[in-house]
């Protein structure tokens, strides 16, 4: 189905019936792009463009989201094998592996499909999120819990970039003015459940050493300590896993600079 902007959307059925959504733009190789919390697959407006030219890009709506469906309890490991069916119906209709990119909470879902399936060709994790709760400043679960109790949402999201990303002004501004932010605000009721997710049950490292898709960890040297938390622990757990550091960016690199992500996600995907 053809949804404008030169996007096709396709579903794929996660194992629990959940409908999954995907929009793909370009040709080439097949890569599926993983956002975290708090969007849809319209977060990626400004990275797509700059991987459309060389591979056909994928951009999910992960469950809660968007076009894809829901289920109830929410459970994380339902997450890892929304993202493993996709890679499994994309490989058979492809015929080859497909690339992984995830970004913070996306990206240690991506780590947590690559785990239950052969067909991820290579894995890029631009710093993973190993646990959410200890970004929180203290309070803001209560906060969250009352704005959104209010239907505040354009609030939950501007409280969580201030507070948990530290965005400064300018910066936030941007975030106002792409066209993500509506679909951020639209995801605000789904943050709660994510922020609660258990550490050892969004990062295992037992689990993350069984993946074998070579592996890049990329991060910025602007980012907040405690989102870079995740980088070298995931880097160690996985065989062989490169790290590289964007200079001059922090942890939305991939909104404010995409064509600098996007040449590392090329020159990785390309060896």
């Amino acid at each position: 189905m053809t949804v404008g902007a030169g996007l096709t959307r396709t579903t794929v059925p996660s194992p629990d019936g959940t409908p999954i959504a995907c929009f793909a733009s370009g040709e080439g190789p097949p890569l599926v792009l993983v956002h975290g919390v708090l969007g849809d697959h319209s977060r990626w407006e400004a990275l797509r463009p700059e991987l459309a030219d060389h591979a056909r890009v994928y951009a999910i709506d992960r469950r809660g989201r968007g076009a894809s469906g829901d289920h109830a309890p929410y459970d994380v490991e339902r997450e890892f094998e929304d993202l493993a069916a996709v890679v499994d119906a994309l490989a058979a209709h492809h015929g080859t592996t497909v690339d992984l990119y995830g970004h913070s909470g996306g990206a240690s879902f991506a780590l947590g499909a690559a785990s239950l399936t052969s067909n991820v060709g290579r894995l890029v994790l631009y710093e993973p999120a190993v646990d959410p709760g200890a970004l929180l400043p203290p309070g803001f679960l209560d906060r969250l819990e009352g704005l959104l109790a209010d239907g505040d949402h354009d609030r939950v999201v501007e409280s969580f970039c201030r507070q948990v990303l530290h965005l400064p002004d300018e910066q936030l501004a941007l975030y106002r003015e792409h066209p993500s932010w509506a679909a951020r605000v639209a995801a605000a009721p789904t943050l709660s459940r994510e922020l609660a997710i258990a550490p050892e049950r969004l990062f295992d490292p037992d689990r993350a050493a069984q993946v074998t898709a070579p592996t890049l960890v990329l991060t910025g040297d602007q980012t907040p300590a405690g989102f870079t938390a995740g980088v070298a622990v995931v880097a160690d757990a996985i065989r062989g896993s490169q790290v590289q550091t964007l200079h001059g960016h922090g942890h939305t690199a991939d909104v404010v600079a995409p064509a600098l992500v996007a040449e590392h996600v090329l020159a990785f995907l390309a060896r």
